[in-house]
């Protein structure tokens, strides 16, 4: 196994509680050229209880920018705001490696509502 690969210390189901992962939807999509590695700005809505929140996601060698709006996401919703260069993203919308290490969106397979959270 390799390092990316190997696993982290055992957590408690109370420590995988206080991870709050919830559905949103890409409302919109934007070049962020001044990113280190090439990367998005996306507003993402997560309904009314959480709103609307940006995030900076390194998605573009598999996803394209076009083809982002409407798209469902996972992300984590309670980490602190932060600061990317000059864009503070509110958000972890999240990914996995695919063969080569660049990063596919987790998305739900159906249509479900924006805002539920990951159980």
């Amino acid at each position: 196994m390799d390092q990316a690969q190997s696993l982290t210390p055992t957590i408690t189901f109370d420590d995988f509680l206080k991870v709050d992962i919830r559905v949103g939807r890409i409302t919109a999509a934007e070049p962020f050229p001044q990113a280190r590695k090439p990367a998005y700005k996306l507003t993402i809505d997560f309904g009314s209880e959480i709103g609307t929140k940006r995030s900076s996601a390194q998605i573009t060698v598999n996803h394209a920018m076009e083809e982002l709006v409407g798209t469902l996401v996972l992300a984590v919703v309670n980490f602190p705001p932060r600061q990317i260069g000059p864009f503070m993203s509110e958000v972890l919308t999240l990914g996995v490696p695919d063969a080569n290490g660049d990063v596919m969106l987790i998305r739900p397979d159906k249509d479900v509502p924006v805002g539920g959270r990951l159980y």
